[in-house]
């Protein structure tokens, strides 16, 4: 992991979960990215109480750009 990530391990201490319009089809791959955060946090639906990362907004905005234009695919 890269220094400018943080992980959080607690993830229900954080408000404004939504589920990614970029989960899997069958919603068994369900990731959660919480809104008015500085940095962005995500986590695996699955496992609301576990942990979640936090990314720095332009890391998050560059991939997310990088799977809308198909050069990470799921």
């Amino acid at each position: 992991m890269r220094r400018s990530e943080k992980v959080i391990t607690d993830a229900t201490a954080l408000i404004g979960w939504r589920k990614s319009s970029y989960s899997g089809v069958e919603q068994n791959d369900c990731l959660e990215v919480a809104d008015g955060h500085a940095n962005i946090p995500v986590r695996d639906s699955k496992n609301p109480h576990g942990p979640a990362l936090a990314f720095p907004a332009e890391g998050w905005t560059a991939f997310v750009s990088a799977v809308k234009n198909g050069r990470i695919t799921p």
